[in-house]
């Protein structure tokens, strides 16, 4: 829509924000089984729903007994997640979901088969496109979830336009193809706005955020993450981008480790990404970019459980080699001068970038926050 070119990256040219959707031309049969889609999907929301009453009653309540005994605890907690997340997978017409260890460059030898095993304490940094990388995060791993905690929403002053918008690049600078569809009317990416800490949510706590906007301190209490993962008996998952995306690119990152030294020795770093094909008539998106107003994400569920074709995911995992917490990890391959407030976080944003093969914007959660209002009709 043209209203909201403006919100396209200086950079790249990519608009991360709007709900993708399918090319036209195919519409017409689309639009014919369309009964049958929403027959269907009306039954498994249902299904879906129900799911997650059982998980509040089971998880968040009756396993509560179990809590005097932690191992006992944390084993029933994850069985029952794991199930429950893996049928409502299921139920949204994800029936196969691929997971590949790979290496950040090609050619390289590859390393005897390394296990990607996060345990308590350990970090979990991925890109954050939809509720569905939540789901499966719960399915494997059973993590702790945390939201991030900002100073304001309030938005400052977007910066004036410079003919480079980003100290790193992350798109080609030729003046043909996606490059050149910046224009004057781009606006340049708000400046950033402190993250000061995060509070630790239940799985259905996060499901329901997603799309929206960080907590404010008038919100929540921001907690230090080093102490939340420092008392954590499970991994802990963070999602850099504080937002979610489109899928169309990676977002830029809030400093939310701090002063963190590479390599990290005191813990493991576990870096993935996740990646969505484009909609088609049949199958829409399974990005989450704009949250709906009730019951978020029950909308985007009806969607993708009303579709009559396969849904598709693929999910890449960093070889733990190559990790910020590796050895081996060498701080001047992605720090080449300049000064960064957060560099654990700039190389995971490096790192997801190449092994998702995603292009890296300059605008963020705060760029959103703008978006939103004007997708509202508050502008």
């Amino acid at each position: 829509m043209e209203k909201f070119s403006a919100f396209r990256d200086p950079g790249t040219g990519i608009q991360p924000f709007l709900r993708p959707v399918p090319p036209s031309g195919s519409e017409l049969l689309a639009t014919a089984i369309s009964p049958l889609g929403y027959a269907l999907g009306a039954v498994k929301t249902i299904l879906v729903l129900a799911l997650a009453l059982v998980y509040a009653v089971l998880v968040q309540g009756l396993c509560l007994v179990f809590l005097p005994i932690p191992p006992l605890h944390r084993a029933v907690t994850r069985v029952l997640t794991a199930v429950l997340s893996r049928l409502a997978l299921l139920l949204v017409g994800l029936y196969w979901i691929p997971v590949e260890v790979v290496q950040r460059k090609r050619g390289r030898t590859a390393p005897a088969k390394e296990s990607w095993n996060p345990r308590a304490g350990d970090l979990i940094v991925s890109n954050w496109a939809s509720w569905i990388e939540v789901l499966w995060l719960a399915f494997r791993f059973n993590p702790i979830f945390v939201l991030p905690v900002c100073e304001t929403l309030e938005l400052p002053a977007a910066l004036p336009p410079t003919s480079s918008p980003i100290s790193r690049t992350p798109g080609r600078r030729t003046g043909t193809g996606s490059a050149a569809i910046s224009s004057p009317s781009t606006r340049a990416p708000i400046p950033r706005i402190p993250v000061l800490g995060f509070r630790r949510v239940s799985l259905l706590s996060i499901i329901a955020s997603t799309g929206r906007l960080p907590l404010t301190a008038a919100d929540a209490k921001p907690e230090n993450l080093e102490a939340i993962r420092s008392k954590a008996d499970r991994p802990v998952v963070v999602f850099p981008e504080c937002t979610t995306s489109n899928g169309r690119a990676l977002l830029r990152f809030g400093e939310v480790f701090g002063q963190v030294k590479l390599p990290v020795t005191r813990y493991k770093v576990f870096v993935m990404c996740v990646r969505y094909d484009p909609p088609t008539a049949f199958a829409p998106t399974l990005s989450h970019s704009i949250p709906s107003g009730f019951l978020n994400p029950l909308s985007h569920v009806f969607r993708l459980a009303s579709a009559l074709a396969p849904l598709t995911v693929s999910i890449r995992l960093l070889a733990p080699s190559e990790a910020p917490s590796s050895g081996s990890f060498l701080l001047s391959e992605f720090l080449t001068g300049g000064v960064y407030a957060d560099e654990l976080a700039e190389c995971c944003a490096a790192l997801i970038a190449q092994i998702g093969r995603v292009k890296r914007v300059g605008l963020g959660w705060e760029d959103k926050a703008a978006f939103l209002e004007l997708y509202r009709g508050k502008k």
